[in-house]
């Protein structure tokens, strides 16, 4: 059996280092923006689709970028904390599958932050952005994670907390669970999997009581 995780909202909540390194990109590009529910509400996309659907126009959204990642470096391991029972459940999956990561984030800061926890070393795979040409919700990041875990979608989960984790998983064929510790709302999440928990660790706890005899 194999799990992967999304990241953001679903293993860590790193919502101060990204409405900060926001803040600083909009600042040193010159533009006055002051709307941090609206960056939450897309938190999960990729930076240029969110830098885009906040107004700046497709030609910049590239230096917006950099100036966020120039700043996000800075502050990637300090203003991010572990999603409350997130250890346990990624303790609990290794006990019964294979795991990955499966995020919009880089690769990069995504296995810094996962080693600053002391975790990095549980995941055989972490694709991230610039591993792929297509970011979720298409299914390209969740078929590469499985080719290099060298798995059967027909055994595979993710979990995640936005609706681009389930749409990519409906549309590579593996099984999801919807995680209600993030961003995204249930009424949202329903729309694209039956399966539906409170945080991480419950969603682990469901895929290994209902599941993993089976597998």
């Amino acid at each position: 059996m194999t799990i992967l995780f999304d990241m953001d909202g679903t293993l860590i909540d790193s919502t101060p280092a990204i409405l900060e390194s926001f803040d600083a990109a909009f600042k040193k590009m010159g533009v006055k923006f002051s709307n941090p529910e609206k960056i939450i509400s897309l938190i999960g996309y990729p930076l240029d689709f969110m830098f885009e659907k906040l107004g700046v126009k497709v030609d910049k959204t590239d230096e917006f970028v950099m100036a966020y990642k120039a700043h996000y470096k800075t502050v990637a391991t300090k203003k991010t904390v572990l999603i409350d029972g997130a250890r346990e459940a990624i303790k609990l999956a290794l006990t019964f599958a294979h795991m990955g990561v499966v995020t919009t984030k880089t690769s990069l800061y995504t296995k810094e932050i996962l080693k600053y926890f002391g975790l990095l070393e549980f995941f055989k795979a972490v694709v991230g952005r610039e591993d792929v040409k297509n970011p979720k919700p298409h299914s390209e990041p969740i078929l590469k994670a499985l080719l290099l875990l060298n798995s059967d979608a027909k055994t595979a989960w993710i979990i995640g907390d936005t609706i681009l984790d389930l749409m990519a998983a409906r549309e590579a064929k593996i099984n999801s669970v919807g995680v209600l510790c993030g961003y995204g709302k249930k009424d949202d999440l329903a729309q694209f999997t039956d399966n539906i928990t409170s945080n991480t660790l419950q969603a682990v706890t469901f895929i290994k009581d209902n599941f993993s005899k089976t597998s």
